[in-house]
């Protein structure tokens, strides 16, 4: 039997870098299966306002970190204070409550248009690091939390074994230690993937994995086909510390152990070096820039715009969900770059659209970021009639929309968002949710 067939007709379309008016897009099975542009909305077709455009991915998040949104501004400080907070939270969770906190999290990022997430896991265990009865509970909370708010999952499940360089973790890190790597890729090994729950690993940054357990984990990325995260170079003592103990800068350990690959995302890399900037252009890396988080966080400036030149694929992260909107990232991106190059239009609206879309995609693995025949039908359709978005040019809609402007969002083909509304979730349990955490 033939599956079923739905149309939806999208005012404008985002096609190969483009915007192109009227088109029909005809669904089954979750993927798209006709495109037919110039044509006008049949009557029972879904109709999509505005310019639609493929699926966002969301390529670093924690969701926990959601919890400390507008809680943290006050005492001022550094990454460092920051972190204080972020461990206490940690050590209030467990696989229900985590549940609840992330799917708020999922939800929020549906309603803003990011279809896909890449959550950076490492909280693996109880607040004392023993596990739970399933040593995977926590992970399971988080695939039960993008389940309820219809968002495809990449969990990126961390190693995480020192504090420092050489140094065991701390008593507020035990909870993301799972004693050796042998036994973190045990457990990851178990994690029961299906077609919207992708495993993905990560070594947490070379300051918590040392350079011998790098094998361990680009071997289990081997075995299950996977992607692999890492945070790399977000503050100048990471690299300080990095070549205290080895001599290198952390782009350079991760060269020696050969873990730079085009599989790898690098997560930040604000404080890279110019030899930095080569290698990773030349493995093709993916670079995840989290520009609202690094704002916050006073991470730096980073070089994006180098990196792209040298051969790095950029990507998007909402990380620490400061702000979760697309369109607040991709204009982050520009500004940084602007401020650190003293010009105007350093990145193309396309490349921006692609940093969310194709880039994203790639670092986490997945098949889509294209309105395309045989692709997942992942769409998200945006106002271009608002107070924000008026007047301007379609073909740069990213630069002036906001997560507000996002109308409806279809995931594999089923609209998880319509007219600004989760189907499922509502806003009032997400505000519920995020209060009780306060």
């Amino acid at each position: 039997m033939s599956p079923h067939v739905v149309s939806f007709h999208a005012e404008s379309a985002w096609l190969d870098g483009a915007v192109v008016r009227d088109v029909r897009i005809a669904v089954a099975a979750g993927r798209i299966t006709a495109l037919t542009p110039g044509v006008s909305a049949e009557p029972g077709e879904e109709v999509l306002t505005g310019l639609v455009f493929p699926g966002f991915a969301n390529a670093h998040s924690h969701a926990f970190h959601r919890a400390l949104r507008g809680r943290t501004h006050g005492d001022g400080g550094t990454f460092w204070t920051w972190r204080t907070a972020m461990y206490e939270l940690a050590g209030r969770l467990d696989p229900d409550s985590y549940r609840e906190l992330a799917t708020a999290a999922f939800t929020e990022m549906v309603l803003a248009g990011w279809t896909a997430v890449g959550e950076f896991h490492y909280l693996h265990h109880r607040p004392d690091g023993t596990p739970y009865e399933d040593p995977n509970a926590m992970a399971l909370a988080l695939r039960d939390a993008a389940r309820a708010a219809g968002i495809r999952l990449v969990l990126l499940d961390a190693l995480y074994l020192t504090s420092a360089p050489g140094d065991p973790v701390l008593p507020e890190q035990r909870r993301f230690c799972d004693g050796d790597a042998r036994a973190w890729a045990r457990r990851v090994r178990q994690l029961p993937a299906d077609g919207f729950f992708r495993v993905g690993v990560a070594a947490h940054s070379v300051r918590a994995v040392a350079p011998a357990d790098l094998s361990v984990v680009a071997e289990t990325a081997w075995d299950l086909g996977a992607p692999v995260h890492v945070h790399l170079s977000e503050q100048p003592a990471e690299n300080e510390a990095c070549r205290r103990a080895y001599g290198c800068t952390p782009t350079e350990l991760l060269d020696r152990a050969g873990a730079l690959s085009p599989a790898l995302s690098v997560v930040h890399a604000n404080h890279v070096t110019d030899a930095d900037v080569a290698l990773l252009g030349a493995r093709q890396a993916s670079v995840v820039a989290c520009p609202t988080t690094e704002a916050d966080l006073g991470d730096g400036v980073g070089r994006a715009r180098a990196l792209a030149d040298a051969g790095a694929v950029l990507a998007l992260g909402t990380d620490q969900h400061a702000v979760v909107d697309p369109f607040a990232e991709t204009r982050g991106l520009e500004a940084a770059a602007r401020l650190g190059s003293l010009r105007r239009g350093v990145f193309d609206p396309a490349d921006l659209v692609a940093a969310l879309t194709t880039g994203g995609h790639r670092s986490l693995g997945l098949e889509g970021g294209t309105i395309a025949v045989g692709q997942p039908a992942d769409l998200v359709a945006v106002r271009t009639g608002s107070v924000r978005t008026a007047g301007s040019d379609p073909s740069q809609l990213v630069m002036t929309a906001t997560a507000q402007d996002v109308t409806d969002v279809v995931v594999a083909g089923e609209v998880r968002v319509r007219r600004g509304g989760h189907a499922v979730v509502g806003e009032d349990r997400v505000a519920d949710v995020l209060r009780r955490f306060a």
